[in-house]
């Protein structure tokens, strides 16, 4: 099953998203990252299996720098997920994705359910 997300590269369009979508996930990374290349789908996975109103895109922090300098992201990868168009989580660098799961259930639930 391939897993559905989208790339953002300008700073208007994830702001667009964020206001439009109730929740994002935005996973922050680029191509040289190996680690980023393995965990990227597994957390597509998780919001298709689990968490299917979240919406996620890619940002290549290389290829779009002012997406990453304008969330203060500074390590690969990131993930910052937005409910209600404002930032609830942001985990980076090791990221757990059981962790991330946990992180996300609870406002997803309050969200959605």
């Amino acid at each position: 099953m391939e897993a559905k997300y989208s790339t953002v590269e300008t700073i208007d369009e994830l702001n667009e998203l964020i206001e439009k979508e109730d929740a994002v996930l935005v996973y922050f990374s680029h191509e040289k990252c190996n680690v980023c290349k393995v965990l990227k789908p597994t957390v597509a996975e998780l919001l298709e299996n689990n968490f299917p109103k979240v919406k996620m895109v890619y940002s290549d922090t290389v290829n779009s720098p002012e997406i990453a300098g304008q969330n203060s992201v500074f390590a690969v990868p990131t993930i910052l997920v937005f409910m209600g168009g404002r930032e609830y989580i942001r985990k980076s660098r090791n990221i757990g994705i059981i962790e991330l799961s946990d992180a996300i259930e609870r406002p997803y639930n309050m969200m959605f359910e």
